[in-house]
């Protein structure tokens, strides 16, 4: 019994300390980065992007990945809900542009129908407070490319016009992920209408 509790705990304080990222009412930094829409390069603003409503900011460790690629899907066919209630998606990642450009176009993944922005430093990552590790060295991805970045941890975050953070949702698949981030726009959208 003992053995269990002791497990329990530590399995506890390990999730409490992998959720250091920022907590609901937090202010959300302001960025602009490098990104990428339907493989066409622009500059993202989080500031003018919440003009029109809500952003879905999600952090996510590398494009052409498993987790990544099913959570990318994901929201790209959920894309018309998101709109649907007003909230637009951004994927951020340590990715080059150039890997983010033919990821952002592809048919299986972003399809266009959202963008992804470069974060090849990590300090937008830093900013809203989650971990980055370094570049792993021989680490591949699914097109069987070296992956020559580090990684952010897989956190999504829901922000408002007024640039607070109304969710900090993460420790969930990457299908999950997309499913609780829905549902908080659209239980936002239920709020202020």
């Amino acid at each position: 019994m003992k053995r269990f509790w002791l497990t329990g705990l530590i399995s506890a304080l390990l999730t409490q300390g992998a959720a250091a990222a920022l907590q609901e009412g937090a202010t959300a930094p302001a960025f602009k980065i490098p990104a990428s829409l339907a493989g066409k390069e622009f500059n993202f603003s989080l500031q003018e992007s919440l003009k029109k409503g809500p952003v879905v900011v999600y952090f996510y460790p590398s494009a052409y990945t498993r987790g990544c690629n099913i959570q990318a899907h994901e929201f790209s066919v959920n894309s018309a809900k998101f709109a649907a209630v007003g909230a637009s998606i951004v994927g951020v990642s340590l990715d080059s542009i150039d890997r983010l450009n033919e990821y952002s176009a592809d048919p299986e993944f972003c399809a266009g129908k959202f963008p992804v922005a470069s974060d090849e430093d990590g300090k937008v990552a830093k900013a809203f407070d989650l971990n980055v590790r370094d570049a792993e060295p021989g680490k591949i991805d699914s097109r069987g490319a070296t992956i020559d970045h580090g990684y952010a941890e897989r956190t999504t975050f829901i922000v408002t016009p007024d640039g607070k953070v109304a969710a900090s949702i993460g420790g969930l698949t990457p299908k999950e992920n997309v499913l609780k981030a829905l549902e908080v726009v659209e239980t936002l959208a239920k709020k202020s209408s």
